[in-house]
């Protein structure tokens, strides 16, 4: 089965730029790890990239996504959002069945 990579937002990517990501040798990782209040839950955070990441890139930022992660992943939207309630990276996925209201939260 063909998995479709997800797509990375411009504006996400000029947060990285914003936060200077690729300045300190950091890409943003989207992971997907078991656990959260509906069973998967993303954990988003910086680091370095890895061998077997798949790597995203525009602008000399950089999102990394795990061989693990990326089936949870596929055809996702990773964005950055600012409301009221604060600015983050936000993951509109299309393979999400149900998600809590924290937005970090999803079950399959």
């Amino acid at each position: 089965m063909l998995t479709i990579p997800p797509k990375v937002t411009p504006r996400a990517f000029e947060r990285l730029a914003e936060i200077g990501a690729a300045s300190q040798g950091k890409a943003l990782r989207i992971a997907v790890e078991g656990g959260g209040c509906s069973g998967f839950q993303y954990e988003i955070d910086l680091d370095e990239p890895k061998e077997d990441d798949l790597v995203l890139s525009d602008n000399g930022e950089t999102v990394v996504i795990d061989a693990v992660s990326l089936p949870f992943l596929a055809d996702a939207v990773i964005d950055f959002s600012e409301e009221l309630i604060g600015a983050r990276f936000v993951i509109e996925n299309p393979n999400a069945a149900s998600s809590c209201g924290c937005g970090t939260s999803f079950s399959m």
